[in-house]
């Protein structure tokens, strides 16, 4: 099953190569007719994509869209107010994650469902440890 045997025909032997070539009267290598390969002027699609196409990659807009406001508020403002509206973004992330359905969660699928959720909780509840935990500067 493509592996070398001892005095037997290996799969790198040259004699298969006629074959795989077209050469021995076969159809390989020949032009077949429908094949996507051979068309001139292939058949558009049926129907135009939407943008984007699912529920989740409309929330996964969203949820970038508030993850940068946060994330422009912390680096020219108040950056606490700034990780906490970031962790705001990733808890609506993981929840959207937790209630759409496989089918429709878009982009924000990922890995298996509990998976992604566990990890955008865990990085909004840092975030919000790491704001309430640095002490004033000034």
């Amino acid at each position: 099953m493509g592996l070398a045997q001892p005095g037997g025909r290996r799969p790198d032997d040259p004699r298969h190569a006629a074959g795989q070539r077209g050469l021995d009267g076969g159809e390989a290598g020949r032009e077949r007719e429908g094949s996507a390969l051979n068309d001139e002027h292939p058949e558009p699609a049926e129907e135009p994509r939407r943008y984007p196409s699912t529920i989740g990659g409309a929330c996964y807009i969203a949820v970038l869209v508030v993850v940068g406001t946060g994330l422009v508020l912390a680096a020219v403002s108040d950056w606490r107010l700034g990780l906490r509206i970031m962790s705001a973004g990733l808890v609506t992330a993981a929840v959207l994650r937790l209630g759409l359905p496989e089918r429709e969660a878009g982009m924000l699928a990922v890995r298996n469902r509990f998976l992604d959720v566990g990890i955008l909780v865990a990085v909004a509840v840092g975030l919000v440890l790491l704001a309430g935990s640095i002490p004033e500067q000034g």
